[in-house]
């Protein structure tokens, strides 16, 4: 795929979100580092449900901590693999109070040290909390990179590293979400809904589906 190309691919999906951003509801970047860990192998939907009735009793490392890990898991129970979300959560909260003040740091170094925080979830925090141009790659990136031909690659790592390059630097810092969004709504895994999508005729997928 050229450059040409994917410029075009992104003014169509940035034409098509204008203000592209997280479906997972947050007001900190401690809220939103919390949700980002609740959501591994979860539905945004499902931990939306349960951080609404959590952040107004819970919402900053001190008052987490103050629940205790059994307190935690009553309010996350809902969501899949919440035991050891749960022991995550405490530990990470532990650490913002006892080496950054009880504050997210906005060093991918820092995040990735945090239970529960990989190099995805550092990238979101640095992008959605900070406003720092990195692409996590999830599955729905991982999938719409390598379909369409944007920036294919055999590892989540490959496809990050592809589309730090290739990705036109103004579309960069909301190319997470474009891509995220369009992978969820229109790309899907099974039947991607090629007749509705903004990109068909500039995508490079042979099997489109234009039913």
């Amino acid at each position: 795929m050229n450059n040409e190309k994917r410029l075009l691919i992104f003014e169509r999906l940035a034409e098509a979100t204008p203000n592209p951003t997280t479906e997972l509801n947050f007001v900190t970047p401690f809220e939103l580092l919390v949700a980002v860990v609740l959501s591994a192998q979860a539905t945004d939907k499902g931990v939306n449900k349960a951080t609404a009735k959590l952040f107004p009793v819970a919402n900053t490392p001190q008052a987490i901590l103050a629940l205790g890990e059994d307190g935690l898991k009553e309010y996350i129970k809902t969501i899949g693999l919440f035991n050891s979300k749960a022991a995550n959560v405490i530990k990470l909260c532990q650490t913002l109070l006892e080496k950054h003040g009880g504050e997210v740091p906005r060093e991918r170094e820092a995040l990735e040290a945090l239970a529960g925080v990989g190099r995805k979830t550092a990238n979101v925090i640095l992008n959605t909390a900070f406003g720092e141009p990195t692409i996590a790659v999830d599955t729905h990136i991982f999938r719409v990179s390598n379909r369409i031909g944007l920036a294919p690659g055999k590892n989540v790592l490959e496809v990050e590293r592809k589309l730090d390059k290739t990705v036109p630097k103004q579309y960069k810092k909301d190319a997470h979400h474009l891509l995220i969004l369009h992978g969820r709504y229109f790309c899907v895994a099974r039947k991607p809904r090629c007749g509705a999508c903004c990109i068909a005729d500039v995508c490079e997928f042979k099997e489109k589906n234009l039913d």
